[in-house]
C-alpha cells in the first residue's frame, strides 16, 4: 500500500467517505501550485508503491515550481478511452497475450486491463450516402413542398391531425404506414431523437441515410464489432459504446466523465488518458486528461504509469467580452492563436481570471479540444459553479454533486470566482482580452493560417496570386476569372476559382458545443424563410457527431430547414474528418480537372490538411458552422460578406449575410428552451439499452479469443513470438541496409495512413488475394486489428519522399538486387535474406498525431534502429514501446556533413550496460565511424527497450 496511508480522512459532514487529504500533506507549496499540478500531485500521493511512483516522484512533484522542466514523474491515470480504429489493435494485444501467456504456462484469466477501459465504436462511418432521398422524394400529399416546410411555427413544428399513413409515393422514412415500401425495415431499427418528415410533419424514427449507413456499417464491421462483444464479455474493466451512439469526444465528456471517482467509498479526483487526440477536451470539465498513443494507453491499461516531464504551467487570464458575430469557435481560435504564439508548446494551460465564468462549459471543452493545434498538453479549467451547474443538467444527482464539491472543495480544487481568492503561481502569464477576438476562418491548407472573414474575398485572391507553396496556388493573371460551365441535374451553372464543392458541418470539435450548430440551424431557418437555397452540385452534409446536437437541432425545429438545404444528417460517426468523404460528382469533378479550378471545401471539423478531403479540392477551409453554411449558400468564398449579398430572395429581393443571422440573444432563448435536461436523460437511457443489432449480435464468450484464421480483420499479432520469462540483451545490429532515406517533418501519416487502401498497394494485392474486391477493402484504419494489412500499409502513404526514388511515392530500392519497390516488398526481401534494416530520417521525425502502427508497423517490416536529427517526443517513446532503437545525430551532424548516401551497410553495438542518453558508434561498409546518441531518457525506457517493448515486459509478469 501507498506510504501515505495516514494522510487519509473522513469527509466533513460524510463521515463514511475517505479521501487523501492532500491539501494537508502539501502545505503552503499545495497552496501555490497550479490546479492541474494538485491533480498530478494526489495521483502519485494515492497510488505511491515505492516501485513504478515513488515517494521522490511525489515530493518532486509538490516541488513543482523548482522542478518543472527537469523531473519525469509518473502518472497513474484513473481511466482509460479508446477508440475503435485506435481501440482494436489494443484488445486485439489482450488477446494474444491471454495466448501467449497460456502457452508459457500462465494462466490467461489474469491478463485483463489494470484500469477502467472505455471503447467507444465510432470512427468507421464512411459516408457511403450523401443525400438522403428524402430531399428527391415525390410528394405525395400534393401542394408544394416548399409549403411544408415553412408552415413549422417558428420553433416547434405542429404535426398534423392527419396520421400519415406512408403512401406509396413517399420515399420519406415515414414508416408509418402499410403501404410504405420501408416500413418494415425502419420500425425495427433502433429510436433516435424524433425529426419530422418535411413531407407529413410527422416525426420519423431516422433520416435514411443515418438507417444506410448503419447497415452498412453493422455489414462492413460485424467481424470487429463481435471481437469487441467478445472483449466486453470477458475482460474485467472493459465496457463498450456500441456503434452510431456518438462521437468519442462527446460520449467522453457527457456519458463517460465521472469528475470525482468513487471506489469503495474512497474519493480521487477523475483523469484520463486516450488515443484519440480529442481526448483533451474533458480538461474543460477540470478533469485532467491527455491524449497518448495506443502504445502508451496500452500500457495504462496494463497497469503501467505514463511517463512525463513535469511541464510548465502557463496561466491564461481571459477579461474582457468577446463581438456578436464571434461563434464559441473564433474565441477558440482567437485564444489558439495567442497560445500558438506564446509556445507553450508541451506545456498544461490553465485559465483563470474574470473571462472564465463567461464562457459555459460547451466553450471551455472546445478551447481543450484543440489542445494538438496549438501544441499544449492539455488546456485546464479547474471545477467552478459553472461547471457544477452544467453536471446537474447532465444528469449527476443532487446527492453525488454536493459529495463532489464538498471533496473538491476539501482538497482545493474548486476554483472561486472572485479575484480576491489567491492566485496559483503561474510558469508564466498570458493575458487574452475578449474583446480583442474577431471572426476568422482557417486555411486554405494549414489549420494555423487564420483569415479574417471581412478579408477573405482578397486573402483568396492573394492566395490565387501566391506562388505554390503553404498558402499559395500559383495561378495565372488571365486564368483567375476562368469560369467552367457544366451540367448538373439537366441544369446549366458555372465553377470558378474559389467555388464551394463540399460543404460539411461536422461534429469534431465545435459541436460538442451545441449553441455553435444551433446557430447554424436558425441562420439555415431564416435563410430558407428569406428565400435562399444551396446549388445542388455542392456535396453538403451534416455530421452531428452526438444525439445531443441532433436533440438541439430537430426540438429546435430548425433540422427540416438545414435539410432543406442539403445539410442531411449523414450518421453519428467522425466522417469528413478522417478523410471518408464519398466522392463529388463526376461531371463536377471533371469540370474542376479541365479549368484547373481552385475548387473549395468549407467544413467545420479540426483539420483540413490539403488532399485530405478529396484529391481535386485543394483549398480547405475550416469555419464555425453558421459560416459553412452562409458559404454553401453563397457557392463561393470569393465574397465579401459585408458588402455583396449572399443571394437573391423571393421577389428578388439582395439577402446579406447580416439579415439572417442570428443574434446571441435569439441564440439563448431557443438554447433555454431546448436544452433541458431531458436530453441527457434520453442519452443514459440509449447507452443502457443498446441498440437493436448490437443487442442481438452474437460473440463468442470462451477464456481466449477464437481467432479466424480467413478473418481479413483480426488476426493474432507476433509481438509476442519470442516471449520469455528472462528478457534477452540488445543484440547488436549488424550490416543494416537503409530501407527509407527520409527528409525533415516526415508525419505519422506518412508512416502509417489511416485513409483508404490505394488499389495498387501492398495491402491492395494481399486483399485481392484474399479473395475481395476494391470496394470492400474498407480503410486502413478499419483494418488495424490485422497486421497483415498494416504492415504493408506502413510508408504506403502517396505523399512519402524517399530519396532514394527522388519523388513521391511509396516505393524504394531493395539494394542487394538494385530492383525498386514497394517499401513492403522490399522489407520481405531482407527479411527473407536475414538481413536487418534501419531509416534514415531528417529533423521531426514521427510528427503528428499519434498512430500506434506508426511503431509498430516499422517494426513489423524488420526495423531496428531510425537514426534521425531529431523526433517528436511521443513518437519516440512509441519506438522504444516496441523495441525500435530510437537514435540521434550528433548536434550539427547530418547524412549530408557526414557524407552518408544511404547505400552503404550500417553496424551498431549495444553495450552490456545501457544507460539513459549514452553515445553510440555507428560504422558503415565504406569504412566510416560516427557516434549518435541512444535516446533513452530514463531507467524505465531503457528497461523496456531491453525488454523488448512494453508489451513482452507486462506480459512476463503475468508468468
Amino acid at each position: 500500500g501507498s506510504p501515505y496511508q495516514p494522510a487519509i480522512e473522513a469527509l466533513e459532514n460524510y463521515p463514511q467517505k475517505k479521501f487523501y487529504n492532500v491539501s494537508k500533506l502539501g502545505g503552503a507549496k499545495y497552496d501555490s501550485l497550479p490546479y492541474s499540478i494538485r491533480v498530478l500531485f494526489e495521483s502519485s500521493v494515492r497510488n505511491c508503491d515505492g516501485f513504478l511512483v515513488k515517494e521522490t516522484d511525489a515530493m518532486n512533484i509538490l516541488d513543482w515550481k523548482t522542478k518543472q522542466n527537469y523531473v519525469e514523474v509518473p502518472f497513474c491515470p484513473a481511466r482509460v478511452v479508446l477508440q475503435d480504429f485506435t481501440g482494436i489493435p489494443a484488445m486485439v494485444d489482450f488477446a494474444a497475450m491471454r495466448e501467449a501467456v497460456r502457452n508459457a504456462g500462465g494462466d490467461p484469466v489474469k491478463v485483463n486491463p489494470a484500469c477502467p477501459t472505455d471503447l467507444t465504436v465510432d470512427h468507421s462511418l464512411q459516408i457511403d450516402f450523401s443525400k438522403c432521398a428524402i430531399q428527391n422524394a415525390p410528394n405525395p400529399g400534393g401542394g408544394d413542398s416548399q409549403k411544408a416546410v415553412s408552415k413549422l411555427s417558428p420553433l416547434r413544428a405542429q404535426p398534423r391531425k392527419v396520421p400519415c399513413r406512408g403512401q406509396t409515393g413517399c420515399r420519406g422514412p415515414c414508416g408509418a404506414g402499410d403501404g410504405s415500401r420501408n416500413s418494415g425495415q425502419f420500425s425495427a431499427q433502433i429510436e433516435n431523437t424524433p425529426i419530422l418528415c418535411p413531407f407529413h410533419l410527422q416525426p420519423v424514427p431516422e433520416p435514411e441515410t443515418v438507417l444506410k449507413n448503419q447497415e452498412m456499417e453493422f455489414g462492413r464491421n460485424r467481424e470487429r464489432l463481435q471481437f469487441f462483444k467478445w472483449s466486453s464479455k470477458v475482460f474485467k474493466n472493459v465496457s463498450i459504446i456500441p456503434p452510431e451512439t456518438g462521437m468519442a469526444h462527446q460520449v467522453n465528456l457527457e456519458y463517460l466523465s465521472r469528475v470525482v471517482f468513487e471506489v469503495k467509498d474512497l474519493l480521487y479526483p477523475d483523469s484520463v488518458v486516450g488515443t484519440d487526440s480529442h481526448t483533451t477536451m474533458v480538461n474543460g470539465l477540470g478533469i485532467l486528461g491527455w491524449g497518448v498513443g495506443g502504445i502508451e494507453t496500452e500500457a495504462v491499461m496494463l497497469g503501467m504509469p505514463v511517463t512525463l516531464t513535469l511541464p510548465e504551467v502557463v496561466g491564461c487570464e481571459l477579461t474582457g467580452t468577446a463581438s456578436p458575430l464571434a461563434t464559441s469557435i473564433d474565441i477558440v481560435l482567437g485564444i489558439t492563436k495567442h497560445l500558438r504564439q506564446t509556445d507553450v508548446a508541451g506545456k498544461f494551460v490553465e485559465f483563470f481570471g474574470s473571462g472564465v465564468s463567461q464562457l459555459s462549459v460547451a466553450d471551455r471543452t472546445t478551447i481543450a479540444n484543440m489542445c494538438p493545434e496549438y501544441g499544449a498538453i492539455l488546456s485546464f479549467f479547474p471545477v467552478d459553479n459553472v461547471t457544477l451547474k452544467h453536471l446537474k443538467y447532465t444528469g449527476f444527482d443532487k446527492a453525488k454533486l454536493e459529495v463532489m464539491e464538498a471533496y473538491l472543495k476539501a482538497v482545493k480544487l474548486f476554483r472561486n470566482g472572485e479575484s480576491s481568492s489567491r492566485e496559483p503561481e503561474y510558469s508564466q502569464v498570458v493575458q487574452i482580452n475578449l474583446s480583442s477576438i474577431i471572426p476568422y476562418v482557417s486555411g486554405p491548407k494549414r489549420s494555423q493560417d487564420r483569415v479574417a472573414v471581412n478579408n477573405m474575398k482578397s486573402d483568396f485572391q492573394a492566395c490565387l496570386n501566391e506562388k505554390s507553396g503553404v498558402k499559395g496556388f500559383q495561378v495565372a493573371a488571365e486564368k483567375q476569372d476562368e469560369m467552367v460551365p457544366v451540367q448538373y441535374e439537366g441544369n446549366e451553372y458555372t465553377l470558378s476559382h474559389g467555388c464551394v464543392v463540399i460543404a460539411a458541418v461536422i461534429s469534431c470539435t465545435n459541436n460538442c458545443n451545441p449553441s455553435v450548430m444551433l446557430a447554424a440551424g436558425l441562420l439555415a431557418k431564416k435563410a430558407v424563410e428569406a428565400g435562399l437555397g444551396v446549388k445542388p452540385y455542392i456535396r453538403t452534409s451534416l455530421s452531428p457527431g452526438s444525439g445531443m446536437v441532433t436533440h438541439y437541432l430537430s426540438s429546435s425545429g430548425v433540422l427540416p430547414y438545414l435539410s432543406k438545404l442539403g445539410f442531411e444528417v449523414v450518421g453519428y460517426g467522425c466522417s469528413t474528418c478522417v478523410g471518408n468523404t464519398a466522392p463529388l460528382p463526376e461531371a463536377i469533378r471533371n469540370a474542376i480537372k479541365q479549368g484547373d479550378i481552385i475548387a473549395c471545401g468549407v467544413l467545420s471539423g479540426t483539420k483540413n490538411f490539403e488532399g485530405r478531403l478529396c484529391d481535386c479540392v485543394r483549398a480547405n477551409y475550416l469555419a464555425s458552422p453558421p459560416l459553412v453554411v452562409a458559404y454553401a449558400i453563397a457557392g463561393t468564398v470569393r465574397i465579401d460578406f459585408e458588402t455583396e449579398p449572399l443571394g437573391t430572395g423571393f421577389n428578388g429581393k439582395s439577402i446579406y449575410l447580416r439579415d439572417i443571422w442570428p443574434t446571441r440573444r435569439e441564440l439563448h432563448t431557443v438554447e433555454e428552451e431546448c436544452v433541458i435536461s431531458s436530453m441527457f436523460k434520453e442519452l443514459k437511457e440509449k447507452m443502457e439499452k443498446g441498440n437493436k443489432r448490437w443487442n442481438l449480435l452474437e460473440a463468442p464468450e470462451s477464456t481466449l479469443f477464437p481467432w479466424d484464421l480467413k478473418s481479413t480483420y483480426i488476426r493474432c499479432p507476433s509481438f509476442f513470438d519470442k516471449l520469455a520469462k528472462e528478457p534477452v540483451s540488445p543484440q547488436p545490429i549488424e550490416n543494416a541496409h537503409v530501407l527509407l532515406f527520409l527528409g525533415d517533418s516526415v508525419t505519422t501519416d506518412h508512416i502509417s495512413p489511416a485513409g483508404s487502401i490505394a488499389r495498387s498497394s501492398a495491402a491492395a494485392k494481399y486483399l485481392t488475394n484474399k479473395g475481395l474486391t476494391p470496394r470492400e477493402f474498407n480503410s486502413y484504419g478499419a483494418r488495424r486489428g490485422n497486421d497483415s494489412v498494416m504492415t504493408r500499409g506502413t510508408f504506403a502513404n502517396i505523399k512519402l519522399l524517399n530519396k532514394f526514388i527522388g519523388k513521391p511515392a511509396p516505393r524504394t530500392v531493395h539494394f542487394p538486387s538494385g530492383q525498386t519497390l514497394d517499401v513492403f516488398e522490399a522489407a520481405e526481401l531482407y527479411q527473407k535474406e536475414g538481413i536487418p534494416v534501419i531509416i534514415l530520417a531528417g529533423k521531426k521525425y514521427g510528427l503528428g498525431s499519434s498512430r500506434d502502427w506508426a511503431a509498430k508497423g516499422p517494426f513489423l517490416l524488420g526495423v531496428k534502429a531510425v537514426l534521425a536529427e531529431s523526433y517528436e517526443k511521443v513518437h519516440k517513446s512509441q519506438l522504444i514501446g516496441i523495441g525500435i532503437a530510437p537514435l540521434q545525430f550528433l548536434p550539427g551532424e547530418n547524412p549530408s556533413t557526414l557524407g552518408l548516401t544511404g547505400r552503404e551497410q550500417f553496424s551498431i553495438l549495444f553495450p552490456p550496460e545501457l544507460s539513459p542518453g549514452m553515445t553510440l558508434d555507428i560504422k558503415t561498409s565504406t569504412g566510416k565511424v560516427f557516434s549518435v546518441i541512444a535516446l533513452f531518457d530514463n531507467d524505465v525506457e531503457v528497461t523496456l527497450y531491453r525488454s523488448g517493448g512494453n508489451l513482452n515486459f507486462v506480459a512476463r509478469r503475468f508468468l
